[in-house]
C-alpha cells in the first residue's frame, strides 16, 4: 500500500565509500578500489528542514493533500482480494469498473465494445475500506503508472486465457466472460458476454500494458491481432467511478463455478 506521506518517511540515502591503495612509482601514480561499503541512512520528519524550502512547498502539500482527501463515495463494507478462491470481491469491482468506463472511450474512438476485462491479482495493492472513499484510496489501490490496453484475441487465445486462469489458481479480476471448472480441473461452458466462445471469431479484451506485453507470464495477450492504448490509467478509472457514484455496489454475481 502506498501513500504519499508513507512514502516519503521510508525513503532512503544511500551513501557509499570508497577504499583506495595507493600506490607509488617513480614516473606516475595509480589508485585501486580495494573495497566498496555503503549504508542506508534514513530519511525522517525529524531531519533538519530548511525553512525557505518547505514554505515554498507546503501550499502545494496543502493543494494535493485536499484533493486527495475529498470525499467522492461511500463504501458500505470493506472490500479485499482474500474473500474467495477464483473471485474477491474488489476484483469484481475494478474489472466491471474498468470494462465500464474502458468501453466509454472504445466506443468512442473505434465504434467497438470491449467483450472482457481482465487485471491481475497482484496489482491490487489495498483493501477499498468500509466508509468514506477519496481519492487516495485509488492511490493506495492502484499506486502504479498503469494504463488502459485493449487487445484483439482470437477465440483460441480466450481458451488459453481460461486455462492460464485455473492454473495460476489466484483470483485475477475477470469480467465478461463465465465458466466452469469440471472434475478434471478443466473449463467447460466458457461463454463471453453470455455466450459461446467461437475460435475464430476476434474478442476484444481490456487489461493493462504490463500484461498486455505478457507480464505475469500472460504471453497469451503477444498472441493478439490488433492492439490498443486507450491512454486511461486504471488510478483515473477508479477515480472517475468514485466521483460517478454515491454508494459503491458489493459485487458477488458467481463467474466462475467449480463442480
Amino acid at each position: 500500500m502506498v501513500n504519499l506521506k508513507k512514502y516519503n518517511d521510508v525513503s532512503k540515502l544511500f551513501v557509499i565509500f570508497l577504499t583506495f591503495l595507493f600506490v607509488a612509482s617513480c614516473s606516475k601514480q595509480n589508485y585501486y578500489v580495494t573495497k566498496i561499503e555503503g549504508k542506508r541512512i534514513p530519511i525522517t520528519e525529524k531531519e533538519n528542514q530548511v525553512p525557505a524550502i518547505e514554505n515554498f512547498i507546503k501550499p502545494y502539500r496543502e493543494h494535493i493533500n485536499k484533493d486527495l482527501d475529498s470525499v467522492l463515495a461511500y463504501c458500505p463494507e470493506t472490500l479485499d482480494k482474500s474473500t474467495g478462491k477464483w473471485q474477491t470481491t474488489i476484483g469484481n469491482l475494478m474489472a466491471d469498473v474498468t470494462l465500464m468506463r474502458g468501453n466509454l472511450v472504445f466506443q468512442a474512438r473505434e465504434k467497438k465494445n470491449i467483450d472482457i476485462c481482465l487485471l491481475n491479482s497482484g496489482g491490487i495493492r489495498s483493501i477499498l475500506p468500509k466508509g468514506n472513499v477519496t481519492a487516495r484510496t485509488a492511490f493506495e489501490i492502484m499506486p502504479f503508472e498503469n494504463s488502459l490496453v485493449v487487445i484483439a484475441l482470437k477465440g483460441e487465445q480466450i481458451f488459453e486465457m481460461v486455462d492460464f486462469f485455473i492454473a495460476e489458481k489466484k483470483p485475477h479480476p475477470l469480467s465478461g466472460v463465465t465458466f466452469t471448472i469440471d472434475k478434471n480441473n478443466v473449463a467447460k461452458n466458457i461463454l463471453v458476454q453470455g455466450k459461446p466462445v467461437q475460435k475464430e471469431i476476434i474478442y476484444y479484451v481490456g487489461t493493462n500494458d504490463y500484461l498486455s506485453n505478457g507480464g505475469d507470464n500472460m504471453n497469451f495477450f503477444k498472441k493478439g491481432v490488433q492492439k490498443f492504448d486507450l491512454e486511461y490509467k486504471l488510478r483515473n478509472i477508479l477515480i472517475d467511478y468514485f466521483k460517478e457514484v454515491d454508494t459503491i455496489p458489493v459485487i458477488k454475481d458467481v463467474r466462475i463455478t467449480v463442480e
